[in-house]
């Protein structure tokens, strides 16, 4: 659905919107081209989980910044640089993707979060890393 169809976008919320208020798949990565773009450095990804998340296992390369700290260091993230965020199952990530993309940065969400990248078998850091409960 193109941004000029969208029923959010015209002022009237669909029934799927309200369902679903973080659905937003124009902005959301795989974890494929997260890995990729991480291995080109090509992005610069953001854990936007708990400390205590992140102290379970992370994606190595990864930036931590919990979301809840996340405006305070806007100013922190590279705006001249894609930034690809990330979280346990991506509803977090979605609305810091949002977030930014509305405050000019090149930023996506990617899907699934740690849950995905894990079921995948990608490698979490520290080698015995497992992402954890939120």
């Amino acid at each position: 659905m193109s941004r000029a169809t969208c029923p959010r976008r015209r002022g009237r919320a669909s029934v799927s919107w309200m369902t679903h208020p973080l659905d937003d798949p124009q902005i959301e990565v795989t974890t494929e081209q997260t890995a990729a773009a991480l291995a080109d450095g090509s992005a610069q990804v953001v854990d936007v989980r708990e400390d205590y998340e992140r102290d379970a296992g992370h994606i190595a390369g990864t930036r931590h910044i919990e979301l809840e700290r996340l405006a305070s260091q806007a100013q922190t993230i590279d705006r001249e640089r894609t930034v690809i965020f990330a979280c346990h199952l991506g509803s977090r990530s979605l609305m810091a993707a949002q977030a930014f993309r509305r405050a000019g940065y090149d930023a996506w969400s990617m899907a699934g979060g740690l849950e995905r990248w894990a079921q995948e078998g990608r490698g979490l850091q520290p080698k015995d890393g497992h992402v954890a409960d939120h």
